[in-house]
């Protein structure tokens, strides 16, 4: 799909791995750290954005269940990343709504993403929501995190953006 500002985004391929590992490398202090391997094995939920013959950013999806209704599980938001120089181009936004649009073929009731940009994420169309709503189907990346002792210690920002209607 190609955008207005001079990108496109497309599916990741296997070779693409390493360059989003550096990427969300890069922007460690705002993502979650995730292996190569991670990346690899995860390659088909993730999307890239191509921008002046380079990889200009990322973004992927997990899905985690409801235990006893699978119809209930929340799909995150995961591994936002624009590279520096090609930020302020719709790229994140692009990234954002390729991957949602990917998820939606699932019919999630909704989306979740942990962020410290929340007014990106609110221009999506995601509302704030506290923690504790979401936090039991967030448990397994908190868990993996090393930056904060406790989730409720961490400054990122729940929000959610409802999908569909609970009773489709």
């Amino acid at each position: 799909m190609s955008g207005m500002n001079g990108f496109s985004t497309r599916q990741a391929k296997l070779g693409d791995a390493e360059r989003i590992y550096a990427l969300i490398g890069r922007n460690a202090d705002n993502l979650v750290p995730r292996s190569l391997a991670n990346i690899v094995e995860s390659i088909d939920r993730f999307v890239v954005a191509e921008a002046d013959g380079e990889m200009a950013g990322c973004a992927s999806y997990q899905i985690h269940p409801e235990i006893g209704a699978p119809e209930a599980a929340t799909v995150e938001i995961v591994s936002v990343a624009v590279k520096t120089v090609f930020r302020r181009r719709g790229i994140g936004r692009a990234l954002v709504e390729a991957v949602a649009e990917r998820a939606a073929a699932f019919s999630p009731r909704e989306l979740v993403v942990l962020t410290f940009a929340p007014e990106f994420f609110s221009s999506l169309g995601f509302v704030e929501v506290p923690k504790t709503k979401i936090m039991h189907k967030l448990y397994t990346g908190c868990i993996n995190c090393t930056k904060h002792a406790d989730p409720f210690t961490c400054p990122e920002i729940a929000m959610i953006r409802h999908v569909r209607e609970r009773n489709l």
